[in-house]
């Protein structure tokens, strides 16, 4: 089972219009989100197809992610979603016991959105910049959530995700994401054979790629990157 990852969205969590639902986005398509810990992270627009094909099973709504907190869900029809070219919409309608959530919409003190997944599908990329990037190709939605402040997110499974796309100890790759050096990874070692002290090894002997790549793995300043 992949773990449990959630995102957090500028844009608003607000009232609707008769002032009985809040509503907002979730999740916005095809924008950069900010540095998540040595990467940045994409959610394509296909992302939550599957989760709409299957008819947003069990799909929750709770402020700030917590159950005690429970606005609403697909499942008793209290919670309804939809895709636009924006992103993932959400309009629930909360109970008359958290009319206290409510009210903190309408007053503008909650103003954030947030959703919770597990990941089926990723792809990793560069950004222009040479900066790591994910995209979220295909996920299983779990919640939506209006948040008073955005907490940092885990970024263990994106992490976990990399290191496998890499064939990579996920230590490394933590370690790498702690001194910010993520890009490392990036760096083409997609030669036959590369001489191995280019990366640190021994003169004379040559090293298949991914022996580069644990080489590069293991030094703190990369021979390719500035």
């Amino acid at each position: 089972m992949r773990e449990v990852e959630r995102r957090y969205t500028r844009v608003e969590a607000r009232a609707s219009g008769d002032g009985k639902n809040i509503t907002g986005y979730a999740a916005v398509f095809n924008r950069e989100s900010s540095n998540l810990g040595g990467f940045v992270e994409v959610v394509d627009p296909a992302a939550f197809n599957k989760s709409r094909g299957d008819g947003w099973p069990d799909v929750v709504a709770r402020f700030n992610h917590e159950d005690m907190f429970l606005l609403g869900t697909t499942t008793a029809g209290t919670l309804r979603l939809s895709l636009d070219n924006t992103g993932l919409n959400y309009d629930v309608t909360p109970p008359n016991a958290r009319a206290d959530v409510l009210e903190l919409v309408q007053r503008g003190d909650v103003q954030k959105s947030s959703f919770a997944f597990r990941t089926f599908e990723d792809d990793w990329s560069a950004t222009e910049q040479g900066f790591p990037k994910r995209t979220l190709l295909s996920v299983q939605l779990l919640d939506v959530a209006p948040v008073v402040s955005p907490a940092y997110p885990d970024t263990s499974a994106g992490l976990r995700s990399l290191a496998r796309k890499f064939d990579a100890p996920f230590e490394d790759v933590r370690k790498l994401a702690e001194r910010e050096e993520l890009r490392k990874l990036f760096v083409r070692t997609d030669q036959p054979v590369i001489r191995a002290a280019e990366v640190g090894g021994t003169a004379g002997s040559r090293l298949t790629p991914a022996q580069a790549r644990m080489k590069l793995l293991a030094r703190r300043d990369s021979p390719y990157v500035p």
